[in-house]
């Protein structure tokens, strides 16, 4: 028997939804040889596109209609400035080496480089008891999120905020935690969203808030800016310590912080005992695409047999990952010596000047915004407005890339994420395109 099977795209209303994404140009698609496996169920329950690629295709479709346009790009998180020479160079200098019988190295440890390890101990969680082993480096905090999912498993209840991050949602859907999507309330069953707004000061009310196993929170949050209070933090550890949940808890805009406000939830006692931190140095240092993240679990962090959890992660990285490249990881050994952290702090202080700029534009022309102060993303509010209409005007009006807040969940229709990782010149000019039509 053959292994494999005639199948009709044209029946299938799950492969139509994506056909054109699909990379066969010249078969007809009416009818294809297709395999005996059946594809995994927890996929199909994905409501849409992931967010970025779609801002992506729409862009193309937009550049297509307009060839001429030149866009400006505020939608995606990434960030547009150069690496210091501190660090470059220091990369550089490891990677010659690697030509040399003396300074050849191959595998190194899956949980990073020992000093590396180190120094985001030291430098990053100075006197909150962070130790060296509890800090595991990796490729990036995203691709940490997908490996903690793997190390929670399908059964665990999950709570998220609403507006979230995609990842954590998109992630949850993959694993098997949550259930169908509901048309009628643009939310998945299985999932508590804990509402995040300005009704509510960005954080939940926990005392409405339904015990589950997990809590992803993002502070400063991405997408609205909002970088949650001590007062907030300590509720939110005490809540997970009562419910015996575990937090994850997403620091990577922690170095934004201009206020008070927790740069990391261990500066909260009794976190400890609950919660797992992921962070990166794709916004610290330009690490967008050298890749370099990390994340700390305590060894105080026990399940409800009293295994360790960092034994089990532990597992999960030695099973499923190498090791962050030794390059990328020399690279963060240089960001967080005295001069290279001075260096980064440049930089990110030249996206907070960005970000003021975009909010004093928002604000002038008279919407509501939030955000732009301890973190680099603004968010804005359009009320009576559809995000993705608003996207869509902003984009042929002024050939300016945003993020529509609906593509962060049903908490975030009506606004619209624009990021402050441009170039100085380009927000300058979008600032005078925004003030020349919403004026």
């Amino acid at each position: 028997m053959s292994a494999f099977s005639t199948c009709n795209f044209m029946r299938h209303p799950i492969l139509m939804q994506s056909r054109t994404n699909l990379k066969t140009p010249n078969e007809s698609l009416a009818s294809v040889r297709c395999t005996k496996v059946v594809r995994n169920v927890n996929l199909e329950k994905l409501r849409h596109n992931y967010l970025f690629p779609e801002i992506e295709a729409r862009e193309l479709e937009h550049t297509k209609k307009h060839p001429d346009a030149d866009i400006i790009r505020l939608g995606i998180g990434d960030t547009t400035q150069p690496i210091p020479d501190i660090i470059t160079s220091h990369m550089a200098e490891y990677a010659r080496a690697l030509s040399t019988r003396k300074g050849y190295k191959g595998y190194g440890a899956e949980q990073g480089n020992k000093a590396l390890r180190k120094a985001i101990a030291e430098s990053i969680y100075t006197d909150l008891g962070v130790k060296d082993t509890e800090v595991f480096v990796s490729d990036g905090s995203q691709c940490d999120i997908s490996r903690l999912q793997l190390l929670l498993g399908s059964s665990v209840s999950v709570a998220v905020q609403d507006p979230n991050f995609p990842a954590y949602m998109d992630s949850s859907v993959i694993i098997g935690q949550a259930g169908e999507f509901l048309d009628e309330t643009l939310k998945y069953k299985n999932i508590v969203y804990m509402t995040c707004g300005p009704q509510n000061n960005f954080f939940p009310d926990l005392s409405t808030t339904p015990r589950t196993d997990i809590i992803f929170f993002c502070s400063p949050n991405n997408p609205t800016g909002h970088a949650a209070s001590r007062e907030q933090l300590t509720q939110l550890v005490e809540f997970a310590r009562k419910n015996g949940s575990i937090i994850v808890y997403d620091s990577a805009y922690g170095v934004y912080i201009t206020d008070e406000s927790p740069r990391s939830i261990y500066e909260i006692p009794g976190a400890r005992e609950c919660a797992i931190e992921i962070s990166s140095f794709s916004k610290i240092a330009g690490f967008t695409g050298v890749r370099l993240g990390w994340t700390v679990v305590p060894d105080e962090l026990y399940y409800s047999n009293k295994v360790p959890v960092i034994n089990d992660f532990d597992r999960i990285v030695c099973t499923c990952f190498n090791g962050a490249s030794s390059i990328a990881q020399a690279g963060g050994l240089a960001c967080l010596s005295p001069d290279g952290f001075k260096e980064v702090m440049s930089v990110v202080d030249y996206y907070k000047e960005n970000a003021k700029i975009l909010v004093d534009t928002f604000t002038s022309l008279g919407f509501v915004v939030y955000g732009g102060v301890n973190a680099p993303y603004v968010w804005v509010h359009f009320p009576g407005s559809r995000s993705w209409e608003m996207f869509s005007e902003i984009l042929e009006k002024t050939h300016i890339i945003t993020v529509p807040g609906s593509g962060f969940g049903p908490g975030g229709e009506g606004y619209i994420r624009v990021t402050a990782f441009g170039k100085r010149e380009d927000i300058l000019e979008a600032s005078a395109r925004l003030r020349s039509v919403f004026m």
